[in-house]
C-alpha cells in the first residue's frame, strides 16, 4: 500500500508539467492513476481473501487445473496482440489489446502466468525432471514459447520473464547440468532478438557512451543522470523538479525513479528501495513458514518477480544497464500492469493467511509394456516336457 501511495503522489507530481501548474492541483493523469491505484488495491484484497490452493486443485487431470488455463489464456492474448487490427500499437510497439474503454497489456499477464505455471509444475512434477528431453524440456518449453511471443514487441518483459523463470527453476531444484545446457541457448536467442531490431542494438551501443548521441539514443540516459545530480541528498522538494518540465521523457512511467530522486533526494531513493525489500522480506517469511511446496514456490516467485522488475528499472534509471522499457512496479503510471501486479501480490497475501499440509507424492504412471508372447508358465511346461 505504501508503494501505491508513493506512486500516486509521484505520478501526480511528474504530470503537473502538462498544465504548468505551480500549486498542487490534480491533473488528468494524476486522477486517472488514482482510480487505477484504487482498483488495484481492491483487487489485492479480493484476491488475498481467496485460498491460493484453489488454483492448483485439479479433477483427475493436470490439464483441468486453473493454473494451466491461466497460462493458456496468457499465451492466446500475447498471440492476439500480434495480429494486425487486433493489437494496438503505441510509439511503434504493438503491446496492447483493447477491452472496451480500457487497454490491457498481455505481457503483464504472461509474467505472472509463468510464475503460477512453474510453481504448480515444479510442485506436482507430472514429468520426471531428472530427464532432459522428457522432463526438463517439457517443463521449460511452454515458458520458452511464451517468451517468444512476448519478445516480438517487448524485449524487456521477455528478458524479465526469462530471468524470473531461471530463478524459480533453481529454487525448484532442477538439475544444474540441464540449466548449463539451456541457459547458453536462451542467451544466444536473446542476443539474436536484440540484434535483429536496429533500435534495440543502438540502445546497447549508446549505453557505452551516452554523450556520443546526446540528442538521440543517449538522451534518456543523460537526462536521467541530471535528475540524480540535481536532486542531491535532500532533493528539490516535492513538485519542484526541473527535469519533468519536458526534459525527461517517460517521466511518469519508465523513469519515474529519476523524478523521485530529483524531488525527494537520497531519502526518497532509499525509501523506495526499502519498500521493495519489504516485499521480498514478506515473501521470504512466507516461504519459511509454509509447509506445502506450491505455497512456498508461489510466494518465492511473486516476491522475486516484483523485486527483479524494480531492480532492472532502477538500474536503467541510474544508467547501470541499457534502456529496457520496464516500469517501476506499483509506482509507475499504468492500468492493467498495476492491477495485475496487485492481484499477484494478493496471492502472496493469500499464501500468508492460509495454511496447507505438504502435498502427497503422487506415483507416476508406469509406462505400458508389450505383453510377453511366451509367459513363464508356458516356458516351464516347455522345459519340463
Amino acid at each position: 500500500m505504501s508503494l501505491l501511495v508513493l506512486g500516486v503522489i509521484m505520478v501526480q507530481s511528474a504530470s503537473s508539467h502538462v498544465t504548468g501548474q505551480t500549486s498542487w492541483q490534480w491533473t488528468g493523469r494524476g486522477v486517472k492513476h488514482l482510480i487505477f491505484a484504487g482498483s488495484a488495491l481492491a483487487t489485492f484484497f479480493a484476491v488475498g481473501a481467496v485460498d491460493y490452493a484453489a488454483l492448483a486443485r485439479r479433477a483427475g487431470s493436470h490439464w483441468r487445473s486453473l493454473v494451466v488455463w491461466i497460462f493458456a489464456i496468457a499465451a492466446a492474448a500475447n498471440l492476439a496482440v500480434l495480429v494486425p487490427h487486433v493489437g494496438l500499437a503505441v510509439n511503434g510497439a504493438r503491446r496492447w489489446l483493447p477491452l472496451g474503454p480500457i487497454q490491457v497489456q498481455p505481457s503483464e499477464l504472461a509474467k505472472w502466468a509463468v510464475v503460477l505455471y512453474l510453481a504448480y509444475w515444479l510442485t506436482y512434477r507430472p514429468v520426471d525432471l531428472n530427464k532432459f528431453f522428457a522432463g526438463f524440456l517439457v517443463t521449460v518449453g511452454p515458458v520458452g514459447l511464451l517468451c517468444l511471443l512476448v519478445v516480438m514487441q517487448d524485449f524487456g518483459t521477455a528478458m524479465l520473464i526469462a530471468l524470473g523463470a531461471l530463478v524459480m527453476l533453481v529454487a525448484g531444484k532442477v538439475r544444474w547440468r540441464h540449466l548449463v545446457l539451456a541457459v547458453p541457448l536462451a542467451a544466444a536467442a536473446g542476443l539474436w532478438f536484440l540484434m535483429h531490431k536496429e533500435y534495440r542494438w543502438r540502445r546497447v551501443t549508446a549505453f557505452a557512451n551516452p554523450y556520443a548521441a546526446p540528442q538521440r539514443e543517449g538522451y534518456h540516459m543523460i537526462q536521467s543522470l541530471l535528475s540524480f545530480t540535481t536532486g542531491g541528498m535532500s532533493g528539490r522538494g516535492l513538485g519542484n523538479g526541473i527535469q519533468k518540465l519536458g526534459y525527461l521523457p517517460e517521466d511518469t512511467t519508465d523513469f519515474i525513479f529519476a523524478v523521485i530522486c530529483e524531488e525527494l533526494g537520497l531519502f526518497g531513493a532509499m525509501l523506495t528501495i526499502t519498500l521493495y525489500l519489504g516485499i521480498l522480506y514478506c515473501a521470504w517469511q512466507t516461504l519459511k513458514e509454509k509447509k506445502d511446496h506450491f505455497g512456498r514456490l508461489l510466494a518465492f516467485g511473486v516476491g522475486t518477480m516484483v523485486c527483479l522488475q524494480a531492480l532492472i528499472n532502477i538500474a536503467v534509471a541510474t544508467v547501470s544497464v541499457p534502456t529496457k522499457g520496464l516500469s517501476l512496479p506499483l509506482v509507475s503510471a499504468g492500468g492493467s500492469g498495476l492491477v495485475i501486479t496487485c492481484a499477484a501480490l494478493g496471492l502472496l497475501r493469500s499464501a500468508c493467511r492460509f495454511q496447507h499440509e505438504e502435498e502427497p507424492v503422487l506415483p507416476r504412471p508406469r509406462p505400458r509394456r508389450m505383453p510377453h508372447i511366451v509367459t513363464e508358465a508356458m516356458w516351464q511346461r516347455f522345459t519340463t516336457s
